[in-house]
């Protein structure tokens, strides 16, 4: 499935538009602004539909870490390595043998999803859009993963790497 998603320009909190290849909005992540630690909640389709998914940052942690809550319930855990050199790697940790690894280029624009360990093919892979006002990326998730959890990570990678320098 391929995906757009937009930061929203003028907004408090850490606001996104998630498009289909359509047009059609298939998701709206709602930025608390203020708030100890990032919080964000995913709705499915526009603003006021259904959360599918809740991120929180884990503030007491050795490194940057995110949680992604899905009915509820913690459902993965995705944390920035910290000793990489010359790009940034993330690791996903869903339940059972489903994690996934994040690696961006040099320049962090683009990023390829894989199932860790595995060393296959990719199963999402994320392009930064170098001159547009607010942060757009193309999305591109092979048919039968986990769109909202690959979705909410790309949501955090975007956090870490591209959000306000006091968060590098």
């Amino acid at each position: 499935m391929r995906y757009l998603m937009k930061q929203k320009w003028l907004s408090f909190g850490d606001d996104f538009s998630i498009l289909t290849d359509d047009n059609r909005e298939a998701f709206y992540v709602d930025g608390r602004a203020l708030s100890f630690g990032d919080k964000l909640s995913m709705h499915a389709g526009a603003k006021g539909g259904p959360e599918v998914a809740f991120i929180s940052q884990k503030l007491l942690a050795w490194g940057p870490t995110y949680q992604i809550y899905r009915e509820g319930q913690l459902y993965a855990v995705v944390k920035k390595e910290l000793f990489t050199f010359f790009h940034c790697r993330f690791n996903v940790d869903v339940p059972g043998p489903n994690d996934y690894e994040a690696q961006g280029n040099f320049l962090d624009h683009e990023y390829t999803f894989t199932r860790a360990g595995a060393g296959g093919d990719p199963v999402a892979n994320v392009s930064k859009r170098y001159f547009s006002w607010t942060d757009t990326y193309g999305i591109d998730i092979a048919d039968g993963e986990d769109d909202v959890t690959l979705l909410a990570s790309i949501i955090v990678i975007d956090l870490r790497c591209h959000g306000d320098k006091k968060r590098h």
